[in-house]
């Protein structure tokens, strides 16, 4: 019989939340559950509410649930909160400390045990072991994941953990809790991670050899990871004193051959705009990851959103090329990192990946076979060889197709020079109109090739009638969406947008003709509603709209869906 149920773990900031999710997570997945979690957290060190949350089930999910079925409270606001979330059959579990009153809650002494383990702070073990036990987990799969997590702390620390977890996970052994799902299968399906860290590696795949960032949250975790991985790879991670600082040293390391990026959120992609406009008239190869949060200004720093889709596109002053990807997976994250590397590269512009918190801060279980890595880096640079006369190379000589052949600045006879003004073909300053006409033109030349590197817009059953168009991380709970409506008789289908600019307005067109076309965005003003209408002139039914701060979940989308059918 299947299962899909949800875990959610409340607490205070400062209380190891997040410690106890990613423990739980991690055994249900090396046990061979599929599972998706998402992390919801305050801006603060110490207080506030926090929650994660981890759905198990035995297909794949990749999206959270609104219904509950066990409840590990760690204080008394999240019992209160989230007490009205909890499914059929579902239970509560909190510390006798705390809940000895309450009679719908399954109390564990989880100080008093975790005293005996070795102290107090072993009280959320205790707890993670209670919980695993009600789940039906098997013990040896949580000692490994126990000894592998604290491994780095020394002996005795993996030793008090594996006890306290053992007394939590005896103190609840005959308690019947009926939602616990069949452990039928300990084969993995996957790897845990999340899109920050599959941003990282496909940074890595790309051949990124520099990134440069100044904290902001929720993009400086890409650097985290990237960082850890500096011992052992051939990449600089460099925190500078400031998001221009970044973006101008990115640039500068571009310009000189090595490849480069940068990852910051909205607030900080605003202060590297002068820095992409100068990338796109040196026609300098840069990656910029742009993690979105609500704005405007600080707005919520740990919540997530989608309003910068019309922003990137239009950054920075005048016109001029660059590529847009908003991945929706860890696989894709991974995926379109790599192709920003390599497209920014081959065509000579910026290439900004529109990711966000959701996204950067979910766990999933991804397919290991999604994450190859290229098997050849391919260079498009050139060098005095490649020219009959390297003594008159012109670094942006006029070409039909807008991409003038690239050398690198003192690596042999051909004179490199650049300017943030319009320029001649050599690279000298010029405020002559017919040269500003034809520079214009010879930038803008690349677009139509540019466009031909993009994948058109994933479909799922896309002859219906109703077709839901989302971008960037709702696609997981807009797929569900659509399999809850089609259960109910709807015809409705999705289109899910990740490379999105240059916008692929042919294929798109051709894919709406006919179609009712409903947009679900994470922002207030329907972005990519606006988009495809004026790249198409295909106009949409309505919108789904959160800008809450919150993702979406599956059975929301398709209830207003429906309401608003009725």
């Amino acid at each position: 019989m299947g299962f899909d149920l949800s875990i959610k773990v409340g607490g205070e900031a400062g209380q190891g939340i997040q410690t106890v999710g990613d423990i739980i997570a991690a055994v249900c997945g090396s046990a061979g559950m599929y599972l998706m979690a998402i992390n919801d957290f305050e801006s603060r060190v110490r207080g506030g509410h926090s929650f994660f949350q981890i759905r198990i089930s035995d297909t794949c999910v990749n999206a959270p649930s609104l219904e509950i079925s066990l409840l590990l409270a760690l204080n008394k606001r999240t019992y209160e909160l989230h007490k009205g979330e909890m499914t059929d059959g579902g239970m509560i579990l909190g510390d006798s400390e705390i809940f000895s009153e309450d009679k719908d809650v399954t109390c564990v002494p989880a100080n008093d045990l975790a005293a005996k383990a070795g102290g107090k702070i072993f009280s959320n073990t205790v707890m993670a072991g209670a919980c695993l036990s009600l789940l039906g987990a098997p013990f040896e799969v949580f000692r490994k994941v126990l000894t592998e997590r604290f491994k780095s702390k020394g002996s005795d620390i993996v030793e008090k953990n594996v006890t306290a977890a053992r007394l939590g996970y005896d103190a609840v052994e005959d308690t019947d809790f009926r939602l616990a799902p069949e452990w039928t299968s300990l084969d993995s399906k996957g790897m845990i991670i999340n899109g920050a860290q599959a941003v990282a590696l496909g940074a890595l795949a790309g051949d990124c050899r520099l990134a440069a960032f100044y904290p902001m949250s929720p993009a400086t975790s890409v650097m985290r990871y990237l960082t850890g991985m500096a011992e052992d790879f051939p990449i600089i991670v460099e925190q500078v004193e400031d998001e221009i600082a970044a973006v101008n040293m990115i640039t500068g390391a571009s310009f000189a051959g090595v490849r480069a990026m940068t990852s910051t959120s909205g607030g900080g992609f605003c202060l590297m705009v002068e820095g992409l406009g100068l990338a796109g008239i040196t026609e300098t190869p840069i990656v910029i990851v742009n993690a979105q949060r609500p704005g405007p200004a600080t707005g919520l720093p740990t919540r997530t959103a989608q309003g910068d889709l019309q922003f990137v596109i239009n950054a920075s002053q005048d016109e001029f090329p660059r590529f847009v990807f908003a991945p929706g997976t860890p696989e894709e994250a991974f995926q379109l990192t790599i192709k920003a590397f390599h497209l920014s590269q081959k065509y000579q512009v910026p290439a900004i990946i529109l990711t966000d918190q959701h996204l950067h801060d979910s766990l999933f279980i991804a397919d290991r076979g999604a994450f190859n890595i290229p098997r050849e880096i391919e260079r498009f640079i050139i060098n005095d060889s490649d020219m009959e006369n390297p003594a008159e190379y012109k670094r942006f000589a006029f070409a039909s197709n807008g991409i003038s052949p690239r050398a690198l600045p003192c690596m042999g006879k051909a004179i490199v020079r650049a300017t943030g003004n319009e320029h001649t073909e050599d690279g000298h300053i010029s405020e002559d109109a017919e040269n500003r006409f034809k520079m214009v033109n010879k930038r803008n030349a690349k677009i139509s090739r540019m466009v031909s590197e993009l994948n058109p817009p994933e479909a799922l059953y896309a002859d219906s009638r109703i077709i839901l168009a989302e971008w960037g991380s709702p696609k997981g709970a807009v797929r569900e969406s659509v399999d809850i409506m089609r259960d109910d008789g709807l015809d409705v289908g999705c289109l899910h947008f990740s490379e999105l600019w240059p916008f692929p307005a042919e294929e798109v067109r051709k894919m709406l003709k006919g179609k009712d076309i409903i947009t679900v965005e994470q922002n207030s003003t329907s972005q990519l509603s606006r988009l495809i209408t004026e790249q198409t002139g295909i106009f949409s039914k309505g919108s789904v709209l959160r800008y809450d701060g919150r993702p979406f979940y599956p059975e929301d989308i398709a209830e207003e869906i429906k309401t608003n059918m009725e």
